[in-house]
């Protein structure tokens, strides 16, 4: 039988949970002797990411994990146990694995309502505003389209129907801008809406998505293409830009229709890209305060570390460049459901909670 310290297997995403993420493949019957230095044995062998119980959970109990419930114990779950739900358990029965799982699971997912108690609604501490910010080198684009990172130029598929077109279109021009300091790339953006009969039934988001690919502060230039015949077209992108006042005419554009075979329409394109290069790699590249960035977060794929190692890493980040006069974006509002409480510990008014 093998013994180890808590910390040489396992880590808490919060103290006080009433589980731990093992940090490699345990076995069945392992000793662990925990922070407080009490022993217990563990009942299963635990993959890599999975959790086990530190403590007594008694049957109908919350199980916390990152300092929030995050199901309930079906039964009573002792220390050393390992947390399974039938999940879990069904995933793991497919694999050829050389160990034995529990025969049923000790947790059930169940989501509780969050209701919002303005009566006892505390405001969070903001963050101060540093004198000295963070600096990044980037391209200016203007007052209406920020500072880039990146300078890209983006061929841009305007409906499903002109994808492979653009994705063809990289592919012949890669390479080609390789030799040039301050271009990042040419790439396609490719995607599957706009390209059927039928008025679009998300004709507003997808216009929307595609004007800001058109300005956005990366894209040094666009390409955008279309046949011209489709539900959604170049005439009507660029008229609803105009319309809704996006800052089209400050940013090098053109709005390309397929009209002839596609071996003279990719070498016309192809030219036209060519005549871009060196106006775009002569884009302004200069230092730049952190408060012209915006940090878009976005769930990436999550496993049982996100929360002990890259979330929190990312929120550091984060905060940082709010401290210089950035902001950030949760991209993904159902990656909230279940954490609304922990969420709304640092709004700052009632207003922002609600």
């Amino acid at each position: 039988m093998s013994t180890y310290h808590f910390h040489d297997i396992a880590r808490f995403p919060e103290s006080g949970d009433h589980v731990a993420i093992v940090t490699q493949r345990v076995e069945a019957g392992t000793e662990v002797i925990d922070t407080a230095g009490h022993s217990f044995l563990l009942s299963h062998t635990l993959l890599e990411g999975h959790r086990f119980a530190v403590r007594t959970i008694h049957k109908g109990d919350a199980v916390q994990s990152w300092g929030l419930p995050f199901g309930v114990a079906i039964e009573d779950i002792s220390p050393g146990d390992y947390i399974c739900n039938v999940e879990i358990l069904e995933a793991l029965r497919l694999r050829n694995l050389d160990f034995a799982l529990p025969e049923t699971p000790n947790l059930e997912d169940r989501m509780i309502p969050y209701h919002l108690d303005e009566t006892a609604f505390t405001p969070g501490e903001q963050i101060t505003i540093t004198d000295t910010p963070l600096t990044f080198m980037g391209y200016p684009r203007g007052s209406s389209r920020g500072v880039g990172t990146r300078n890209y130029i983006i061929l841009l598929s305007t409906t499903s129907q002109t994808a492979g077109f653009v994705k063809r279109l990289e592919t012949h021009l890669m390479g080609r801008a390789d030799q040039y300091e301050h271009i990042d790339g040419i790439v396609a953006v490719a995607h599957t809406e706009g390209g059927g009969l039928d008025e679009p039934n998300n004709r507003e988001l997808l216009l929307r998505t595609l004007a800001g690919f058109m300005v956005h502060p990366n894209a040094g230039a666009v390409l955008a293409v279309d046949y011209g015949t489709e539900t959604i077209t170049n005439e009507i992108l660029r008229a609803y830009m105009m319309e809704h006042g996006y800052p089209l005419n400050d940013v090098r554009h053109h709005f390309m229709t397929l009209e002839d075979a596609f071996d003279k329409e990719l070498n016309r394109a192809a030219q036209l890209i060519e005549g871009w290069l060196d106006t775009v790699n002569g884009s302004l590249h200069e230092v730049t305060s952190a408060e012209h960035l915006n940090i878009v977060l976005q769930c990436g794929g999550s496993d049982a570390f996100s929360g002990i190692s890259g979330n929190p890493l990312a929120a550091w980040v984060v905060r940082e460049i709010i401290r210089s006069g950035g902001s950030a974006n949760l991209a993904e509002t159902d990656e909230l459901i279940g954490a609304e409480s922990y969420v709304l510990k640092n709004v700052r008014d009632i207003d922002t909670a609600r």
